[in-house]
This record gives C-alpha cells, sequence and structure tokens, in this order.
C-alpha cells in the first residue's frame, strides 16, 4: 500500500503518549486530527482511523454515572446498529464507573460516532469517544448476574422473531430475572424442610425398633403468625411504624433546628466579637491621632516660647547698647 506508508500527514497528524495524558487533552487532539483532515483533504485509506479497521469497538468516556445500558444505546444507536455493549461497574456496588465500550455491526460507524460524539456534552459533562484496536472481553466472576452475562454472551442486537412459537421454558430462559434474595431464601427453606424430613425419619425407625410401646406424640398445632398489615387496616389511628417514621422525622428535625439555631447564636457571637474588635483598633488609632496631635502642639508652644525668649533677650541688650 504505497499511498499509506508515503503520506506526509500519517505521521505528523498523529500526537505522542505525552500528549495523551489528559481524557480532555485527547478529546480536543482528536478533534483537531479531524479537522486538519478535512481541511487537507485525506482520503479514508490514509486517514488514521484506517488504524482500528480492523475493530468495530469504540471506548466512551466521562458521561455521567446515573445512565444505563439502554440510554447508551438510544445515543450511540443514531450512526449504526449496536449489537454489544459492556458498562462498566464496580463489582460490589453494582454502580457505572462512568465509561464503557459499545461494538457495533459494521465498523464503518465507529468513524461516523468518534468524528461525531467527541467532545460533545451529556448532562453537562463532556464525553470522549475512541477507537478500541484490541478489545479484550471481561472475566466472568462469581457475583455476576444471569442479565449480564446473557448480554456478554448474545449482545444487544436486535434477533429476528423465529418462525415457530416459542415455548413457555424459552420464554422463561429468554427474559432473565434478577432473583438473587428470593432464590437464596427458597433454597434456605427447602434445607429447613430436608432436615425436618431426616429428623422425622430417624424418629420413626427410633420408635419402631423399640420393644416397649410408646404413647403417641402430643401433636403441636403450629400457631399462624399474625399479619401486621391487618392490624394497619383494622384499628383506627396511625400504625406504630407510621408513629415511628414520624417521631424520627421529628427528632431530626428538631435536631436540624437546634443546630441551625446553635450556628446562628455562634455566628452573631463572632460577628459581635469582630465587630467589638473593630471599634477597640478605630478607638486606639484615634487616640493614638490625638496624642500625635498633642505633640504637635506641645513643640509648637515650646518654639514659640523659645522665639520669644530670644527676642526679648535681644530687645534687652539693644536698650543696654543704646544707654552705653
Amino acid at each position: 500500500k504505497p499511498a499509506e506508508t508515503s503520506s506526509p500527514f500519517k505521521t505528523r497528524l498523529k500526537p505522542t503518549w505525552l500528549e495523551l495524558i489528559c481524557p480532555l487533552t485527547k478529546v480536543k487532539l482528536i478533534n483537531e486530527l479531524n479537522e486538519r483532515e478535512a481541511d487537507l483533504g485525506i482520503k479514508e485509506a490514509v486517514s488514521w482511523h484506517s488504524e482500528y479497521k480492523d475493530s468495530a469497538w469504540i471506548f466512551v468516556g466521562g458521561f455521567p454515572y446515573e445512565l444505563t445500558e439502554g440510554d447508551l444505546i438510544c445515543v450511540f444507536s443514531q450512526y449504526g446498529e449496536i449489537v454489544n455493549i459492556n458498562l462498566v461497574r464496580d463489582k460490589k456496588t453494582g454502580k457505572s464507573k462512568g465509561f464503557c465500550f459499545v461494538c457495533y455491526e459494521d465498523q464503518r460507524s465507529t468513524i461516523l460516532a468518534v468524528d461525531n460524539f467527541n467532545g460533545i456534552k451529556i448532562k453537562g459533562r463532556t464525553i470522549r469517544v475512541d477507537h478500541v484496536k484490541n478489545y479484550r472481553p471481561p472475566k466472568d466472576h462469581e457475583d455476576i448476574d444471569d442479565i449480564t452475562k446473557r448480554l456478554r454472551e448474545d449482545g444487544c442486537a436486535p434477533t429476528e422473531p423465529a418462525a415457530a412459537a416459542p415455548s413457555e421454558e424459552d420464554e422463561q430462559q429468554d427474559i432473565p430475572v434478577k432473583k438473587a434474595k428470593k432464590e437464596k431464601k427458597e433454597k434456605k427453606k427447602k434445607k429447613k424442610e430436608k432436615k425436618e424430613k431426616k429428623k422425622k425419619k430417624s424418629r420413626e425407625s427410633s420408635s419402631s425398633t423399640d420393644s416397649s410401646p410408646r404413647p403417641p406424640a402430643a401433636i403441636r398445632v403450629k400457631e399462624e403468625k399474625q399479619d401486621a398489615a391487618y392490624d394497619k387496616y383494622n384499628h383506627q389511628g396511625v400504625p406504630e411504624r407510621g408513629r415511628d417514621r414520624e417521631d424520627t422525622d421529628r427528632e431530626i428535625y428538631r435536631r436540624e433546628d437546634r443546630d441551625n439555631r446553635d450556628r446562628r447564636r455562634d455566628d452573631r457571637e463572632t460577628e459581635r466579637k469582630a465587630r467589638d474588635v473593630r471599634d477597640r483598633e478605630a478607638d486606639r488609632r484615634r487616640d493614638d491621632g490625638r496624642r500625635e496631635d498633642r505633640r504637635e502642639e506641645d513643640r509648637e508652644d515650646r518654639w514659640r516660647d523659645r522665639e520669644d525668649s530670644r527676642r526679648r533677650d535681644r530687645d534687652t541688650r539693644r536698650r543696654e547698647t543704646e544707654r552705653r
């Protein structure tokens, strides 16, 4: 491919690794590359996008944490059909980390997405969109749910409707529901039932082996638990939970009101102290000015007295000379 190797623009347009440290710097550099290529009229074979022609994955980073896979698919499906998405989440909390990987059905859609979506703002945050050369799928761990596992395996591309109507089992498999807590509770109940059955069997076997007949064991009737909702709707007035919640809300409000009053009192006290300090400083400056004025007046008075005494001495001397 002589056109790619002999182009003078390709090496000049590629940024160095030092320039690709800050995410916003990457956004600006990608936009500058696209603008310069558009101005120079560079062909697709020589463009910097051609380095990623074997990958249909793009990287999206910097978007708000509250966006889900569906929101990202709605935004990025404007330039092509999305077949897979990997929104990176925290393993413990399950919250989004603010970046994801998107796979298009057509590789040319990645060029459109990088050129048009890079640097735009979503809910006040500037996002970065770039190519991914060698995408490595994440490793599955034990805490992963069925929905994420199926999404990573099959992707999110729309499937063609089958000719035959799917059975109920297929529908249940196609729409997995996250019921981790319920499944754990059911497993615990099954284990308890198995233990009770084993205990009953051991008791029956022990009773059959004993020669002396024993009186039949008293049958214990398990009392039903009273439903809290029955008392809620049967008795008039506010239920205890509602009262507890109201008491806690009232206590929180009182505590906040007390804290606000204390804060305002402290603010007034600090303001009063600052005002006292300012007044003392002003009084001190006023006293210093008055003392300085008195000193000046005393100096002027002493100078006048000195001049008067000198004048009198001169007059007396002159008179004595005249008498002689």
